[in-house]
Order: C-alpha cells, then sequence, then structure tokens
C-alpha cells in the first residue's frame, strides 16, 4: 500500500483487488488476466470476440476468482463508459485498469498510407486508453486510488523504419498521455505505468516484417510478473514511468526507484525527452531537466 498526498491530507493507495483488462481475449491480454486471477484478482474481460472472451472468463473462474465478460466498440465513448459502469456494478470497484487493446497498421510508408486505416489506429490505441481512463478514473479517486497500466512499446520510446507511422506515433501519445494523468492523479493515489511488453509471440508481433526470422522471443511470463507487482503496489514508486521487461523487473525497479529517489531525479525519471544536438545546444537544460 503507498500513500500520497492531496490537498486535504494524505491518500492511501491500497493493493488491487479487482481489474478490468481490455483486449483480454487472446495475446498479451489474455495473459495478463490469467495472472491476475492466479494472484486472486476478480477480473473484467473485455473484448470484441465474444466466443474467445467466454473460454478466457472460463479460465479465469476455474482459478477461483471472478471473470466478469464484456464487449464494446473501444473506441465509442457510451460503449466504453456503459462497460467501466457494468465492470463497478459487477466487482464493486476497478482497482486496477489494464489498457492493452491495441491495432497497428499495415506496412506502408506514410506517404501510401491509407487515411482511415492509419487514423483508426490511433482510435484504438490512443481514444480508447483516454475513454477507459476518463470513466474508471473518477471511481478509483472516490475510493482513495486506482493503478492504470498502458501497453506501451519500444515504438514508444524509439523511431520506427519501415513503415508503421500510425503505430509508432500512437504508442508515443500513448506514453505521454500517461505522464500526464500521472501528473495531475497522483495526489489523487492515481499510479500509472507505460509497461512495453518486449517482443512477445502473438498474432500481431508475427505478422510484422520487422520481426520476421525471429528466434528470440521475450516469455510473457515477465509481463505478468511487473503486473502483478504493480497490482500489488509494490511499484508505486515508478508511477509515470516508462517500463520495459526485457530489462526491468519488479527486483531492478525497485531497485532503480530507490536510487531515482536518492539522487533526487523522480521528475525525469524515465519520461519522454527530446535530446540536445550537442553539448552546445541552449536548449539542453530545458530539454532534458524539466
Amino acid at each position: 500500500m503507498a500513500e500520497s498526498v492531496s490537498e486535504a491530507g494524505p491518500v492511501e493507495t491500497p493493493s488491487a483487488r479487482t481489474a478490468l483488462v481490455t483486449g483480454a481475449s487472446r495475446g498479451i491480454g489474455r495473459e495478463i488476466a490469467l495472472g491476475l486471477a492466479r494472484a486472486g484478482l476478480d477480473v473484467a474481460l473485455l473484448a470484441r470476440d465474444a466466443e474467445r472472451l467466454a473460454a478466457v472468463a472460463a479460465e479465469v473462474r476455474a482459478l477461483g476468482t471472478t471473470a466478469v465478460e464484456l464487449t464494446a466498440d473501444v473506441s465509442d465513448p457510451a460503449a466504453v463508459r456503459a462497460a467501466v459502469e457494468q465492470a463497478e456494478e459487477a466487482l464493486g470497484s476497478i482497482d486496477l485498469l489494464v489498457n492493452n487493446a491495441g491495432a497497428i497498421e499495415n506496412e506502408h510508408p506514410l506517404w501510401e498510407a491509407d487515411p482511415d486505416e492509419w487514423w483508426s489506429v490511433f482510435e484504438t490505441n490512443v481514444r480508447a486508453p483516454f475513454l477507459f481512463s476518463r470513466y474508471a478514473v473518477p471511481g478509483m479517486i472516490e475510493r482513495g486510488g486506482g493503478r492504470i497500466i498502458d501497453l506501451a512499446s519500444g515504438a514508444s520510446s524509439h523511431e520506427m523504419r519501415g513503415g508503421y507511422s500510425a503505430y509508432n506515433a500512437s504508442k508515443t501519445a500513448l506514453t505521454r498521455m500517461g505522464a500526464n494523468l500521472h501528473g495531475d492523479g497522483f495526489r489523487h493515489g492515481i499510479r500509472i505505468f507505460e509497461l512495453a511488453p518486449g517482443v512477445v509471440r502473438t498474432d500481431m508481433s508475427t505478422g510484422m516484417t520487422l520481426h520476421e526470422g525471429r528466434t528470440q522471443w521475450t516469455p510473457v511470463e515477465r509481463v505478468t510478473d511487473v503486473v502483478n507487482a504493480i497490482a500489488a503496489g509494490e511499484l508505486d514508486a515508478c508511477s509515470g514511468w516508462f517500463l520495459r521487461v526485457t530489462h526491468d523487473t519488479p527486483e531492478s525497479l525497485k531497485a532503480l526507484a530507490a536510487d531515482v529517489a536518492q539522487e533526487g531525479a523522480a521528475a525525469t525519471a524515465r519520461r519522454l525527452r527530446v535530446l540536445p544536438a550537442g553539448r552546445r545546444d541552449p536548449l539542453a537544460d530545458s530539454l532534458t531537466k524539466r
């Protein structure tokens, strides 16, 4: 359990008992949902494929916890609001929101991209997490706090080549949006994490030219280990950070957060920054130290 400070005094953020996971019918979302269930959390599962979702819900229930099945268009505000309300009613709360649902466009350079397809990636990767956070956070604050995990990407922190301009831009925007929510929400007990899962073997990753011939994949257990640690409140000192499970573990993140606190560098730790153009760049300090 972590403590933050609000205008009214200290705010405690309890360990999560419940979770809402989007894109939960397959891939990383499915594994996150099952990992949370193994840790004892009741889980609301949201996806478009009702049949696949029902199968995951059955697996969650077999682990002895509650599963709530939800289907919604994640880019539709009314549908998202209704789904959040259904999850809160069925579970009693949403203590942890996992914005996992994601999309990627066909591989084209920007000047050959289909405008509608390009924008649809933003609808899924940015608008949907915004909507779920928009409707889940007020209840979290009312109950004393909560946690949000955005499934970020290496594309959140690095430029991509070979197409995927919408994916690259949207995952970067997602991370910046999370930092903004951290800045406004921390004093209200909101903890948010931009979690890049590495290259897990999924339908999406195996369909990318970028990963053709790849033989080394990130074990999905590394993702679920970090998610469960976040749910338990063990990594609240990393709120607002970009995390990447290819390098980060719960243990290494705790040690790193302790170092950051000692150095007084929390305001810029693992945040997006524009690099200066050499040591004599007059913007060097304002770009990197604020």
